[in-house]
């Protein structure tokens, strides 16, 4: 398989590893991104795959919520110096009021969704003739809660993250703090037990062949049961720092989140995060460039 200078890029953008050990990576695993990052990790070149979801794409999210209802949605258009444009930001806005009051559960049921006889994809469509640039609600989701649940919204950077948590009991401030924690910690599950096994097996595997790797070059290798052993502690290590209950609580390390949330009579029942671009790669442009195609 044809290793591309773009591929390269991506794997070093995910890992930090060096140019040469990423195309290494590549070649080993025949160009699969995945495998490259696990095969890194393995020979202890990248500890973790902490940057998987960079911010490529720009746009803004947004969280809202009314009653037992919140939505979180996200809206991308090309370029960061229109995510900052007062007409894109109110375009935010409406198209927030808009399906917080509808019945839309789905991206395409909100597309469908009328406002003043057009609908919500028309809009969004004769918003690029002022706007000049391309404009997508990428996702949407919709959360309800109980009479005895309590919503938390977080809002960062004017929209580039936000987040919402569900809280069982507690208070509106509590839940706000849990959500800003959400924003700032990335958890990607609440619990432990929400981790399916067999990605547990696969990060298994990975800790075993990095550990393993390590000792080949050992002054003093370690015995096999010191090194499953090793491999155990630094498992559970991981799986913890991705659920949200086991984490430090940021605004009092010394506290779990289960532990702040607990000392408010509350438990978590849910939470979400989304930040602008996850997973899409940005076209490379500068700010000159951006300036440029806003006069044109």
């Amino acid at each position: 398989m044809d290793i591309t200078a773009s591929l390269v890029k991506d794997l070093r953008e995910k890992t930090g590893a060096g140019m040469m050990d990423c195309k290494k990576a590549l070649v080993e695993t025949n160009g699969n991104i995945d495998l490259a990052i696990d095969w890194l990790r393995e020979k202890g070149i990248a500890k973790a795959a902490k940057k998987e979801s960079r911010i490529a794409a720009e746009g803004l999210c947004e969280v809202l919520s009314d009653k037992n209802k919140a939505i979180v949605f996200e809206l991308n258009c090309e370029t960061d110096f229109v995510s900052q444009n007062e007409r894109f930001i109110k375009l935010v806005s409406t198209v927030g009021n808009i399906l917080l009051n509808s019945n839309a559960l789905t991206n395409e049921e909100a597309l469908l969704v009328t406002e003043n006889a057009k609908t919500l994809q028309q809009i969004l469509l004769e918003s690029v003739v002022f706007i000049g640039e391309k404009i997508s609600l990428r996702r949407y989701e919709v959360f309800t809660k109980t009479d005895n649940q309590v919503f938390g919204l977080y809002k960062h950077m004017g929209g580039k993250i936000v987040s919402l948590s569900i809280l069982n009991g507690g208070d509106f401030q509590t839940a706000k703090d849990i959500a800003m924690h959400v924003a700032a910690s990335s958890p990607k599950y609440l619990s432990q037990k929400d981790i399916a096994p067999e990605i547990i097996v696969h990060e298994k595997q990975v800790l075993t062949n990095e550990a393993l790797n390590e000792n080949e070059t050992a002054e003093k290798p370690k015995p096999q049961a010191i090194i499953l052993k090793m491999v155990e502690g630094r498992l559970n290590k991981n799986l913890k720092e991705i659920c949200l209950v086991n984490q430090a609580f940021i605004k009092n390390p010394d506290q779990s989140v289960e532990e702040y949330v607990k000392s408010k009579g509350a438990t978590i029942a849910s939470f979400t995060r989304l930040a602008v671009g996850e997973g899409i790669e940005k076209k490379e442009d500068n700010f000159a460039d951006e300036v440029l195609s806003q006069v044109k």
